[in-house]
């Protein structure tokens, strides 16, 4: 693996900066840092109330300490620096300030040497996270003051000290801040790449006849059953799996969820409930007829499309929205870790759901109509009734 130097990586994150051209004063950086150097230390308390069973602690420090280099960038960017800029100061002092260029230099020539073979966060890394935490606030503090107004070289001496801690706070957590970046930078190609390139449907290689359909229109009416409000999903008049109802005392229209499944359909090309609706399970693989289309996978997926409707009635069914947390995507991706779907980029998992939910907000204001999907165009569409 080639060296990565600070000019790559400030390249990549700064494609992925969309507020870069509409906000560009320093306010949002410096929240977007402010906010994960607590969450930094977020992660330092909860190792500290319970060092056992708190797993994924160096999981999560990697994650915080990349985002909090992303947005370090960010504002080294809008003011008209770069990190490399900062890391070729970072042990300097004002008597041998360093004001050249470096595009090579590496974040490696920058890291300290670690103190012994075997990694994990020292009894140090609580104090080198106040650090950080105490550099930033002090960079906030000057920023509201209007230090930074006339004397840019005030500015870089804050974003180097924020740099240099953020590089020490990684070594006390036995960590690189190399390695962060690496990961910040694989989160950005997986949640926003530079192209959205389709991943290959998972049945491609499967006999026809245990593919999801690549065309498929299907029907969802509502009708009234022992007084009780029930929908039905249709394929040419056949029915496709059983009726319907909410499950629920309150209307919520959870009845016509079926949609979702269609979207995971459409978008990922991944669908254990369509699946065994439709018959087309791949039992020419026993094992993946098993893991992948078998019962489990399908309460799975039910499971997302349940725990992700809940977290959408609090935002209006996403109506209006062209994004999604950043959490919410990645605790699906949880859900679906040791199944195919974990492969499905992130990107590809919003876009399934945002376009999913507009199709089933039309199917309840018409309370049903026709959903069509086409897995080659990866698209899902609605039809009024």
């Amino acid at each position: 693996m080639n060296a990565l130097t600070f000019a790559e990586y400030g390249r990549a994150a700064r494609r992925t900066d969309l507020k870069r051209d509409t906000e560009p004063s320093l306010s949002f950086p410096l929240l977007g840092l402010f906010g994960e150097t607590g969450s930094l230390l977020s992660e330092v308390k909860k190792k500290q109330r319970d060092p056992v069973a708190y797993i994924g602690y160096e999981e999560s420090v990697l994650e915080e300490l990349g985002d909090a280099l992303w947005y370090l960038n960010a504002l080294a960017d809008r003011a008209s620096l770069t990190l490399s800029d900062l890391a070729i100061n970072l042990d300097c002092n004002l008597v041998d300030w360093n004001s050249a260029r470096s595009e090579e230099l590496t974040f490696a020539t920058a890291e300290l040497a670690p103190d012994a073979p075997s990694g994990g966060p020292s009894s140090a890394f609580e104090q080198s996270s106040l650090r950080l935490a105490s550099e930033v606030g002090l960079l906030m503090t000057d920023y509201r003051a209007g230090r930074f107004d006339q004397n840019r070289s005030a500015l870089k001496g804050r974003l180097i000290a924020v740099l240099r801690s953020l590089r020490d706070a990684a070594h006390e957590a036995g960590l690189s801040l190399e390695s962060a970046a690496r990961a910040n930078m694989l989160k950005i190609a997986d949640r926003w790449p530079r192209e959205r390139v389709y991943p290959a449907l998972f049945d491609e290689a499967f006999p026809e006849t245990e593919q999801l359909p690549r065309n498929l229109i299907v029907t969802f009416e509502e009708f009234e059953h022992h007084g009780k409000t029930v929908s039905r999903m249709t394929r040419n008049d056949v029915p496709i799996g059983d009726p319907l109802t909410d499950n629920r005392a309150e209307d919520d229209h959870y009845r016509f969820h079926d949609v979702f499944h269609l979207a995971h359909a459409a978008h990922l090309g991944w669908s254990p409930t369509l699946r065994g609706l439709l018959r087309a399970k791949r039992k020419s693989d026993p094992i993946v007829d098993e893991v992948e289309d078998g019962a489990r996978a399908i309460l799975i997926e039910e499971g997302i499309a349940t725990w992700i409707f809940n977290h959408a009635q609090r935002l209006a069914l996403f109506d209006g929205l062209t994004s999604l947390d950043y959490g919410l995507l990645k605790s699906v991706r949880q859900f679906v870790q040791g199944y195919e779907a974990e492969h499905c980029p992130l990107w590809l998992w919003e876009e399934a759901i945002l376009q999913g939910y507009e199709v089933f907000r039309s199917v309840c204001l018409h309370r049903g109509g026709q959903v069509g999907i086409d897995l080659v165009e990866r698209k899902i569409w609605f039809i009024e009734p």
